[in-house]
């Protein structure tokens, strides 16, 4: 009976609209919506996480007690104070090695290097100059006449040695510094009185460390 039999064109216009369904959903499942904006930059999101931004100052007082305040909330910060002690530690490691970056500029340069040596290189009187200021100012506390007397006699030989040798060695030193650095200009006056003060510090005290040893050759 014809009735019972179903049709070719009717199966076929079922079986396309069930995969027109199914197309459907599946592009419905993989289709994600426009936000409608763009997507904001880092830099965006970071600075209104932090909250809006100040606005700038307008008078130079408004402009210092702000970075009065940004100082110290950073010195309140572990982090922060951690940082500056081994950024002060690292300068003072490389200024005692004599690193011409982190010297003082009275320190630098090849010619005040040279110095350092020649009178590193010495055993010199004027390295007596800081134990002889403390012996007089305990001679001074002593109540005895001639122990005072004596002290002074004493400093005020020394004090005189110590003036002739910073003289000679000054001269000295001068000269060397022209035959080695024959196209600087040479000054004898601060030759002499760089080497009279490097020379007056206690080794163990001089800025930077000495490079050379008492008796080694420049």
């Amino acid at each position: 009976m014809r009735f019972l039999r179903r049709s070719t064109t009717d199966t076929a216009t079922t079986d396309t609209e069930t995969l027109d369904n199914e197309a459907v959903e599946v592009q419905a499942k993989a289709y994600t919506p426009g936000k409608g904006k763009a997507t904001p930059k880092r830099r965006e999101a970071e600075a209104k996480r932090r909250g809006p931004v100040a606005p700038p100052p307008t008078t130079m007082r408004e402009a210092m007690k702000r970075n009065k305040e940004l100082r110290k909330s950073a010195k309140s910060d572990p982090e922060y104070k951690a940082k500056q002690r081994n950024a002060a530690k690292e300068r003072r490691e490389k200024m005692m090695a004599g690193d011409d970056k982190y010297l003082l500029p009275r320190d630098r340069g090849p010619v005040k290097a040279y110095i350092r040596d020649l009178v590193d290189s010495r055993r010199n009187l004027l390295g007596l100059f800081m134990p002889l200021a403390i012996l007089v100012f305990v001679a001074l506390l002593v109540p005895y006449p001639d122990v005072q007397r004596y002290a002074t006699l004493l400093c005020t030989v020394m004090l005189l040695g110590m003036i002739v040798e910073g003289v000679l060695s000054g001269r000295r030193i001068a000269k060397m510094v022209r035959l080695k650095f024959p196209n600087e200009v040479v000054k004898g006056t601060s030759v002499g009185w760089y080497s009279f003060i490097r020379a007056s510090q206690i080794r163990k005290l001089r800025v930077p460390k000495p490079r050379v040893k008492a008796g080694d050759k420049v």
